[in-house]
């Protein structure tokens, strides 16, 4: 369970700020203001507390609430699709955007400038569409870089006069990366020597099995030059989205995400958002990454002002003092005391994690990549694989399919001939995945974007060598087992009461005492506390450790009932080597 502001959890349990701020008072809970984070633990003990009041167990309550959500989830109403359109250069994918903007501007009354949002809706009978308006899959997925999933459809646009073409494979692979359901558009129907049972049986080749060889891939045969196909097209889009059962809260707390953000010289800084939970309002106060702003004015893509705009609307905001990056998440804070408080926090943990880290530009290594799925719990591990010859490249495949587990799954996100690409490094930071690359070796520009993004690339001549990495990599996904390891001791000789809490004044009698150690206190041969140093000092210095024979300060975090005679016992957990 992650922590939550106090305002949100006030919103949850159906109370006012200012009464949750007295029930933390009265648990001596320490806070700012009502934007302040809780911890886990906290968070549960209030609402045990107020299920005590209520009469209820706080097993009882949480039932009720689940239970609530589920049917409250059930009555949302549907939101509009968010569709993006991809696909190999020349297929056609500019061509069908431009003829859905004139089909939408066709739909409305003559008015308004035409505002570049980001994205556009599409009326239909039977339902509204929105698209971001991207022509291509870079821009799409540099908003996917950080983390932000905008689209729920994804049409990729393969030309029936050519087929599947690298770009297509690409495309496709994004898509599926960024957990998009895909309908393949079959472009370019008018033109005489158009086959769109070529586009059927190029998928089979890529192992996806079109609806009429009995598989449920959806091809849509369209032409954006005439028009013919894009009805039924929309209708399929709304028809996926139905079957999705995409919906959304529009009294929820808004949140959305930022497509893209710019200066105007006349209105300042505008950024063109797509809500995706709840309704932003003009006045509202928003925060985006370190930035945050109140919504001075909006428009929609017609250039028409809001006041309002729910789930699915693209509008652009005129309110931020700064630039929001692009594919940053958008959150309502309830005023300008929580926009300041949050920004700042977020500032200062930038900034610390710099400091502890102060090699985040070089590239991610293996083990980089390797610690980061284990942390997100990801029993996958993502490659992009490039080649030399179309014969190394099927030989690799082969080997890698052999090597995958029922614990870890190799998972070949896209493999193609030729030198790994800058879509490839794109491709790759989406989704937590590493570039192996056989014979072939990336231009100067693909390395520094891979330096810059974190992105692992390697580049093998030996095929065994790669397959040794695969080996390893495999295994490093394996559960860890850990075995404890005593590294020191030290007796506690005087108590210093301090403001919050005690100082141990000991002496280290064994071994090291290590800052970063896990620790226990011992007291009369049995365990009395279990836990992590707060602060180690040698006189009036932080120490890393301590080393045996001389004297330091302890403080534990969560522990001040210390004891003269009391033994501190440091710990570190070491991984057990496995066959």
């Amino acid at each position: 369970m992650a922590k939550v502001r106090i305002y949100q959890l006030a919103k949850e349990l159906g109370m006012q700020n200012a009464e949750l701020l007295e029930i933390l008072d009265q648990m001596g809970v320490v806070y700012k203001s009502h934007a302040s984070t809780l911890e886990p633990e906290t968070a549960d003990a209030v609402k045990e507390l107020i299920a005590e009041q209520k009469g209820l167990e706080a097993a009882k309550l949480q039932e009720q609430e689940r239970k609530k959500e589920q049917e409250a989830r059930k009555a949302l109403p549907h939101r509009a699709p968010v569709v993006v359109i991809m696909g190999h250069v020349d297929h056609g994918k500019t061509t069908l955007l431009d003829y859905l903007r004139k089909s939408r501007v066709a739909e409305k009354e003559a008015g308004g400038i035409t505002q570049h949002v980001g994205a556009f809706e599409v009326p239909t009978k039977n339902g509204t569409v929105v698209f971001i308006d991207t022509p291509g899959h870079e821009a799409f997925t540099s908003i996917r870089a950080r983390g932000a999933k905008v689209a729920d459809i994804a049409i990729v646009v393969i030309a029936a006069d050519d087929g599947i073409m690298p770009q297509t494979k690409e495309a496709i692979a994004h898509a599926k990366a960024a957990n998009a359901k895909i309908i393949y558009a079959a472009s370019k129907i008018d033109l005489p020597q158009a086959n769109v049972e070529k586009v059927n049986q190029d998928l089979m080749k890529e192992g996806i099995v079109p609806e009429a060889y009995g598989g449920d891939a959806i091809v849509m045969p369209i032409s954006a030059k005439t028009g013919k196909g894009i009805p039924e097209l929309l209708d399929m889009v709304l028809l996926v989205a139905e079957l999705e059962d995409v919906r959304a809260d529009p009294a929820a707390e808004a949140k959305g995400v930022v497509i893209e953000s710019r200066i105007d010289k006349q209105a300042g800084v505008l950024a063109s958002i797509l809500v995706q939970e709840g309704t932003l309002h003009v006045g509202d106060y928003l925060v985006a990454g370190e930035v945050w702003g109140k919504i001075r004015a909006m428009l929609d893509a017609e250039g028409a002002r809001k006041s309002e705009a729910g789930p699915g609307s693209p509008v652009q905001v005129l309110g931020f003092s700064e630039l929001p990056p692009a594919g940053e998440t958008v959150i309502w804070v309830p005023d300008q005391v929580a926009a300041k408080e949050i920004t700042q926090e977020r500032i200062e943990e930038r900034r610390t994690h710099e400091a502890e880290t102060p090699d985040t530009g070089r590239a991610k290594t293996m083990a980089d990549l390797l610690r980061s799925m284990q942390e997100a719990q990801q029993k996958e591990i993502n490659l992009i694989l490039r080649a030399d010859t179309q014969g190394s490249l099927e030989a690799i495949q082969q080997i890698l399919a052999r090597e995958s587990t029922e614990e870890t799954k190799i998972n070949l996100l896209y493999s193609a001939v030729g030198a790994p690409s800058e879509s490839d490094v794109l491709l790759a930071s989406t989704a937590n995945a590493a570039i192996f690359s056989f014979g072939v070796n990336p231009q100067g520009s693909v390395k520094k974007m891979a330096e810059q993004k974190g992105v692992p690339l390697q580049t093998y001549r030996i095929i065994y060598e790669l397959i040794d990495e695969v080996k390893r990599m495999v295994k490093g996904q394996r559960e860890p087992v850990y075995k404890e390891e005593i590294l020191g001791r030290a007796e506690v000789r005087q108590v210093f009461k301090v403001k919050g809490g005690a100082i141990a004044g000991c002496m280290v009698t064994s071994g090291k005492i290590a800052r970063s150690s896990e620790v226990r206190v011992l007291r009369g041969g049995g365990e009395v506390w279990v836990g992590k140093i707060e602060n180690l000092k040698r006189f009036k210095d932080d120490a890393r450790e301590v080393a045996a024979g001389f004297e330091c300060g302890i403080s534990l975090a969560g522990f001040s009932e210390f004891q003269e005679g009391d033994v501190i016992e440091a710990s570190q957990q070491v991984e057990v080597a496995q066959n």
